[in-house]
């Protein structure tokens, strides 16, 4: 299979959130505020996961609509840093 063109890529930006339960909250709160549609358009991909902190990637043009969903989520998850590189994340 031939790989996609750079210009055909999804833009990914990694977020750097803070919680409990995170797997388990962030899907639900995603799912909670903009549906199952939404939440495959994010297109969430797991990169690093601790115990309280996790780094995410989530399409760009998503961005605003997950941190909307994690900050309306009665359970604390806080979203740190976002970024478009994981470098500066980690850094």
């Amino acid at each position: 299979m031939k790989s996609l063109k750079p210009s055909m890529r999804e833009n990914k930006r990694y977020l750097l959130i803070e919680g409990e339960e995170l797997r388990k909250n962030v899907e639900k709160a995603i799912l909670d505020f903009i549906g199952t549609l939404g939440y495959a358009k994010a297109g969430l991909d797991w990169i690093k996961e601790g115990k309280e902190n996790a780094i995410i990637s989530v399409n760009r043009e998503a961005v605003n609509n997950v941190k909307a969903s994690l900050a309306l989520f009665p359970k604390k998850i806080e979203v740190k840093k976002v970024s478009g590189t994981l470098k500066s994340l980690r850094a």
